[in-house]
Order: C-alpha cells, then sequence, then structure tokens
C-alpha cells in the first residue's frame, strides 16, 4: 500500500503530527509498536509524576487543561491523556505493529513491519528520544550480587533487592529516585556529575511561567549557541510533586542521602568516584544564578515586578569535607545500582544514510539532512528549547507539517510537468526555517 504520508510512533508527538496531517487533508497512518502512549503505559516507574505543570501539556485540536491546571500529572494519567486525545482527533492508528525498517525504494519510503510493508512519499519519526537507557560499558564489572537497574526498569524501593542503593545520575530521574528510596527508610548513595539545578518555584509563580513569560521556552534551535550540546544537556533538577517542593543536592543531603561525585569505573567490586563535586556543583550554581537574574529582568521589561513576590537568591550548594572517591560496593552494603544516565533514541531500524558520526539523525530543526520529505520528531530542543516537552509538539508539528505539505506539493507538480519541460529538483531540500 502506498500513502503520501506515514508517522512512526503513537505517543503525543507522532498524535500531534497525526493531527495537524488531518487537518490538511494528508492521508497516512500512524504505526505503533504497542498501544497508544505504550512507553509511558510501561516504561516508567509507579510515582512517576510530569516536570511541566497541566497548563503545559497542549497539544493541537485538544481542549486546554480544565482540572488542576497547576498539578503535575502522573504516568498513568498521562497515559488516559493521550489516548483521550487519539480518540478525541480520531487518529488513524495502526497498532501493535513493529517498524523493521524504514529505507528507500525507487523515489518513494519504504516502512517494513511484522505485519506488511507500505511505500509513502513522506515519512514522520515519531518514535521519541527515550527508547533505550544509556548506561556506561563499565557496568559490565557489577558484583554478581548487586543488581543493575535502569529508569525504565525501575518501579518503586519495594522492587529493589534489600540493602543499599547506589543511584547514578543527578538529574530529574536521579534526584527523584534518590529522594524516594531514602524516604523508603534505605541507604542511599548518589553519583553526581554534570547537572542542572532548578527551583520548582521562583518569585511564588512556577518555573515553567517564568520560562513561558520570559520567552525562554520559545527561543529557536538555529538561535542556540551551541544547539549540540544543548540538545544533550542533563533535564533539571525537578520534581513534579503536589506540594510543589524543590529538589536539590542540599535537600537531599538535609534528608541524609550521601552525596558522592560522577562515578569513573567499578573494579574489583571497588566503584570509582572524581573529585571534582564541588567544581561540578559550584558550576550548577553559577548557572542557577545566571537563570534567576534572567528571570528578574524580564520582570523588570514586562513590568511585572509588583505582581510575584520579591526576588530570590539559593543558598550555594553544600560540599562538606573531601567526598569519598572510592567506596566497596559490599563493604557499604550496597545491593543495587541505578542507571539514571539518560535515555537515548533507538533508531537501529532506519536503513538510510542519515546518521553523523556520534550515530544521531543529522536534520535542521526536523528536517532531515539530505533524506526530502523525512521528519523526525520528538527529540530535546528540536525546533525551539519547548520541544523537550509535550507542550512542545504543537509548534513543531504545526511547522514540519507545513514543509511536509510543501514538499507533497512540489512532488505532485514535478509529475505534472513533462520530462524536457525544466524539471528541477525539489526545493524540499532546503533547511527547514519555517517561521
Amino acid at each position: 500500500m502506498h500513502l503520501p504520508a506515514i508517522v512512526i510512533g503513537g505517543g503525543h508527538a507522532g498524535l500531534a503530527m497525526s493531527r495537524r496531517l488531518t487537518e490538511r487533508s494528508i492521508d497516512h497512518v500512524v504505526i505503533e509498536r504497542g498501544e497508544v502512549a505504550n512507553s509511558w503505559r510501561t516504561e516508567r516507574w509507579d510515582s512517576l509524576r510530569l516536570l511541566t505543570p497541566n497548563w503545559h501539556a497542549r497539544l493541537p485540536g485538544a481542549p486546554a487543561c480544565s482540572t488542576d491546571p497547576d498539578g503535575f500529572m502522573t504516568a498513568g494519567e498521562v497515559t488516559q491523556l493521550i489516548e483521550r486525545y487519539a480518540a478525541t482527533i480520531d487518529a488513524p492508528v495502526v497498532d501493535r505493529t513493529t517498524v523493521t525498517r524504514l529505507g528507500a525504494h525507487d523515489d518513494h519510503y519504504e516502512v517494513v513491519t511484522d505485519r506488511g510493508t507500505w511505500t509513502c512519499t513522506t515519512a514522520v519519526i515519531a518514535t521519541g528520544g527515550c527508547a533505550v537507557a544509556s548506561v556506561p560499558p563499565f557496568a559490565a564489572a557489577l558484583p554478581a550480587h548487586v543488581a543493575s537497574v535502569t529508569a525504565l526498569t525501575y518501579r518503586n524501593p519495594q522492587s529493589l533487592p534489600d540493602g543499599g542503593v547506589l543511584v547514578v545520575g543527578a538529574s530529574a530521574t536521579g534526584v527523584q529516585l534518590a529522594d524516594e528510596i531514602h524516604a523508603s527508610g534505605r541507604p542511599v548513595t548518589l553519583s553526581v556529575g554534570e547537572h542542572v539545578r532548578m527551583p520548582r518555584t521562583y518569585r511564588g509563580r512556577d518555573i515553567f511561567w517564568w520560562t513561558e513569560t520570559a520567552g525562554i521556552l520559545d527561543e529557536r534551535f538555529d538561535a542556540v549557541d551551541d544547539v549540540v550540546r544543548a540538545r544533550h544537556l542533563p533535564s533539571p533538577q525537578l520534581i513534579g510533586s503536589p506540594e510543589r517542593r524543590s529538589i536539590d543536592l542540599n535537600a537531599l543531603t538535609e534528608a541524609g542521602v550521601r552525596i558522592v561525585g560522577r562515578l569513573g569505573r567499578i573494579h574489583d567490586g571497588i566503584a570509582h568516584f572524581s573529585g571534582g563535586l564541588a567544581n561540578v556543583c559550584a558550576l550548577a550554581d553559577l548557572k542557577l544564578n545566571r537563570l534567576v537574574r534572567t528571570l528578574d529582568a524580564a520582570a523588570t521589561a514586562l513590568g511585572i515586578d509588583a505582581e510575584v513576590a520579591p526576588a530570590e537568591r539559593f543558598t550555594p550548594t553544600s560540599v562538606a569535607g573531601q567526598p569519598a572517591t572510592e567506596v566497596d560496593l559490599a563493604g557499604a552494603g550496597i545491593r543495587a545500582v541505578i542507571w539514571a544516565t539518560g535515555l537515548r533514541p533507538d533508531h537501529g531500524w532506519i536503513d538510510l544514510p542519515v546518521f553523523d558520526h556520534a550515530g544521531r539523525i543529522r536534520h535542521d530543526g526536523g528536517a532531515i539532512a539530505g533524506a526530502p520529505g523525512l521528519y523526525v520528531l520528538g527529540l530535546n530542543v528540536l525546533r525551539r528549547r519547548r520541544s523537550s516537552y509535550i507542550g512542545g509538539a504543537a509548534h513543531d508539528t504545526g511547522e514540519l507539517a507545513g514543509h511536509l505539505h510543501r514538499h507533497l506539493d512540489r512532488r505532485e507538480q514535478l509529475l505534472r510537468t513533462p520530462v524536457g519541460a525544466g524539471r528541477r529538483s525539489s526545493s524540499s531540500d532546503v533547511p527547514c526555517r519555517d517561521r
């Protein structure tokens, strides 16, 4: 079967693109390996909540959140949101169908699945950026008595073996899991590398209210100084709790979590950590202070200083004494290591020359380089800083669907143009700069 467009992935981004294609009367299907919102249904820990407030999760063609807009959805509630959205927009989802290959077929794309093969003029890869846990190679050196767990397989403290826990990574996932596991009564050691310190609220408003109001989330990918680095920065140290509390290394230290530096290797049951923890924390504090000064300047420029609380400054991260650089896992009673070291896409099924030297898809704001009519969605800072969050899909899909529509129109015009009558290559090869 041939279609003008195929969307691969039935999460929020793929469904948002489906809505945009329907708005433009572009025939398409959405292919999903499991059920709609599969990753939220099967690959999230029990207590997880979104980092963004409910009002921020706006999707095209769906009503704004009217229930607890300032709350934070659980994983189950996000699943329900996406399920309702798929039904509301009547998305043409082909579920329980795994794509095994996306390749070229004459002048079209070929999508091979375990239930048949399609060809299409355009394709949208919307499988997201969080499909596979990024675990360092030295994880293989863990002793046999220590369980190795990732953020995709962790469910709750009770699912871990008895004993202490080493959490590796101090971004949003790492600090949340360290906090939860320690609160369950287990001793926790948190290994800290580069991180982004951020308060839940600032001057009486949620931090996402500030980044929205100050225009930070609208900064475009082609205006970011180092977009490659921006796309791979750790997620901020935030937790979406009903009490709207902040979580950082100071809070964890006060609670009794042991803080050490970045894990560098494991040898003979000994975990070796960097001695540069103080420097890493000082850099995070510096960036936090830079952020709040930016927000203060925005408040003054927008004339809203009187509408919010007074400016705040935060206590520097405390690194007391000399943190341990070696820990005997058995001696410390550590029975589980949780790798909160990030997630990455799974694009091994893409059989096209679209990857850079690091195995990442080369794209210009979602339009894949060297592959006219091929697009990617759901990656960090795809088109704007807001692309990293559910609410960013509305902007991204609106612009990319417009680019895709123009590509189809040009293809149609070329097919109508007689051979020898001045055919030119499609201008869809140009970078995707739609505003």
